[in-house]
């Protein structure tokens, strides 16, 4: 997917830390997907047609909220984000202008029960406008227009199509109205009898259940994902899946367990492929790739197995073709095509190491999943206290370096980003207030815990040391503290009172 920001700034304390447990960070997600919106979501279909080669059909999706009836959407632009899209070609006409509609099960339930009151409403200026206009035409003609005269209405667009006609057959009790191609509504004038007949065929487009198919847009596609029950790959995914679920089935809950149980129902097989290539790239002597496309790059790359007639083959259908001619990064069908080429020569590799009398001629998918199988559901977490959220199953926390305590002397008033900003120039730490004049430093690497306490041994103000529980836990001080004091009061208790006498 590609969006309209992925981690809201002007939220406090939102940005990822590697103190986040899991619930934290999909609270701290959750934020920024509720202010941020899809504007594109790529599709690639892989089918194994026969032996190893498999077919990929690519699609791209423009996306748009709803607004047919529904509460305005309002969304968030993350400026970095849009200059970044922007930069690789996206074309925000065709999101703005031609985006397919979508909206979630409880938007879906408003417009249904508005629908059936008679009290949905028309969304937007431009609707209104282009109503006004409809409107006017037809009562001009109609004063004058004989029993089955017809009249068009002419370029109407998306849900105009729809509120028009809804408009038009509430106010006027002896018209009827019918869609054409190219953005045209016939408007006819009936009889109440004929008018009747009409209104009961079960042809009529404006019926409810045909409103509401088109409202939900890509939602009709969403849920015949869900019921295919595929498995659903990506790549760093996290954000993906959960705009899946806001977007597309119901609002983001505030439980964290909750959401998980959610998307495992929703789709029990979930593959990230930076789970899987953050695996393998420390079994195999790879070059160091930092984004899908150079992954992507290496394991095509022909020093790579060569000569290995299972290698699993990937071909774009012919209708498809574009992307075999050019790359396209950030185009959200390629990516979805990278992502799915990625995994099988990934699982590939795994096959042929697990393998010791080689690999069959023709691996099946199956056997590709059965080696993928300690990284199925398991999600990557960029920067948190999990390496991966495990949608079936508890999360294992990470392996950390040491938490580093830093403590400030004779420096006032310092506060988290100054002490962030203080590091930054050495190494990278995530910072966490421990107390007044103490702050706690925790990185992934080793040698940056190694780095700062060799160069910070002494300086004049900042004291770094590795963090003690027992010494440097406020809850421990606070405990060790309170027994000092009733150890105090019954040593003084006991001298006040004297020695008992019998």
């Amino acid at each position: 997917m590609e969006f309209t920001g992925l981690h809201s700034t002007s939220l406090q304390n939102n940005m990822p830390s590697l103190f986040d447990s899991p619930a934290e960070r999909y609270l701290k997600a959750r934020r920024s997907v509720q202010r941020f919106t899809v504007t594109q979501l790529g599709l690639a279909i892989f089918s194994n047609e026969n032996s190893n080669k498999y077919v990929v059909h690519s699609y791209n999706f423009f996306l748009f909220p709803s607004t047919l009836g529904v509460t305005d959407v309002e969304f968030t632009l993350s400026a970095s984000s849009i200059q970044f899209l922007s930069h690789y070609g996206f074309d925000y006409n065709k999101f703005l202008k031609d985006g397919i509609p979508y909206m979630n099960e409880v938007q879906e339930k408003i417009l249904s029960q508005r629908l059936s009151a008679g009290s949905w409403k028309i969304s937007g200026t431009l609707g209104r406008d282009a109503l006004k206009k409809a409107i006017d035409e037809v009562t001009s003609w109609i004063a004058a227009a004989e029993e089955e005269e017809t009249m068009i209405l002419q370029d109407l667009s998306g849900y105009q199509m729809f509120e028009v006609q809804l408009v038009l057959r509430q106010a006027l009790k002896n018209v009827w109205t019918q869609p054409l191609e190219d953005k045209k509504v016939m408007v006819k004038k009936v009889s109440p009898q004929n008018r009747w007949l009409l209104e009961n065929s079960p042809y009529d487009c404006c019926q409810k259940e045909q409103i509401l198919l088109s409202a939900r847009g890509f939602t009709n596609l969403f849920q015949t994902l869900v019921e295919a029950k595929k498995p659903l790959v990506g790549h760093n995914m996290l954000m993906d899946i959960m705009h899946l679920h806001e977007k597309f089935y119901k609002p983001l809950p505030e439980s964290y367990e909750e959401f998980k149980r959610n998307i495992h129902n929703l789709f029990p097989v979930l593959i990230d492929t930076k789970t899987v290539t953050k695996s393998i790239w420390k079994q195999f002597p790879f070059p160091r790739a930092s984004n899908l496309l150079e992954v992507y790059a290496v394991l095509c790359s022909s020093k790579l197995n060569p000569k290995d007639p299972a290698w699993p083959v990937i071909a774009l259908a012919s209708d498809c073709s574009r992307y075999a001619e050019k790359e396209s990064p950030h185009e959200a069908g390629y990516d979805a095509f990278l992502c799915g080429s990625v995994l099988l020569k990934s699982a590939h590799l795994l096959l042929c190491r697990s393998t010791a009398d080689g690999v069959e001629a023709d691996p099946s998918f199956p056997q590709y999943l059965t080696v993928l199988a300690e990284y199925l559901n398991k999600v990557n977490v960029i920067r948190g206290a999990v390496s991966s959220i495990n949608f079936s199953g508890e999360d294992v926390p990470c392996q950390h370096p040491p938490l580093l305590v830093v403590q400030v002397r004779g420096w006032p008033g310092l506060n988290e980003r100054q002490i962030y900003q203080e590091f930054k120039a050495v190494c990278r730490f995530d910072v966490r207030r421990l107390s007044e004049n103490q702050f706690i430093l925790l990185s992934n690497k080793f040698n940056h815990v190694r780095l700062v306490l060799r160069d910070y041994k002494h300086h004049p103000h900042l004291r770094v040391s590795v963090y003690r529980h027992w010494r440097h836990s406020p809850r421990v001080n606070c405990l060790l503290q309170v027994s000092g004091i009733v150890a105090l009061w019954s040593l003084l208790a006991f001298v006040l009172g004297g020695a008992p006498s019998f």
